[in-house]
């Protein structure tokens, strides 16, 4: 299985960006999947998550609002829009698998890295002021 993140880097406060992650070697149409980010210094935490058939999503607070978590289970994709940034939201982000294909999972679920088994090698964001 291969999760491969791009469309992070370096921009100004207020803009948007849209991450994607493109997903190989798994059924991508049966699976949730999550995205997190890791700040320096801190804990890997969670931003969004999509169920399986796309019709769930869930957000943390610190994005609700401001990001829109979709899927593309034909393209093998998943996207992040994130829009006013902010300088809190520079990190690392990644794209995550679910470990169990089509479940239905709460918003806590969602948040916990040992719900995912597969990761992609993350893309930079940073956010200026």
């Amino acid at each position: 299985v291969q999760l491969q993140a791009s469309g992070g880097g370096l921009v100004q406060a207020g803009v948007s960006l849209r991450l994607s992650c493109k997903a190989s070697g798994l059924s991508f149409p049966r699976y949730c999947m999550g995205w997190f980010r890791q700040a320096p210094g801190k804990e890997r935490a969670f931003v969004a998550g999509i169920s399986w058939s796309g019709k769930y999503t869930f957000y943390a607070d610190s994005v609700k609002g401001r990001s829109t978590i979709s899927r593309d289970n034909v393209a093998n994709t998943v996207n992040l829009l994130m829009n006013s940034l902010i300088p809190d939201d520079t990190a690392v982000y990644y794209c995550a698998s679910c470990r169990t294909p089509l479940a239905y999972f709460d918003s806590e679920t969602y948040s916990r890295t040992t719900t995912y088994d597969h990761w992609g090698q993350g893309t930079q964001v940073t956010v200026s002021s």
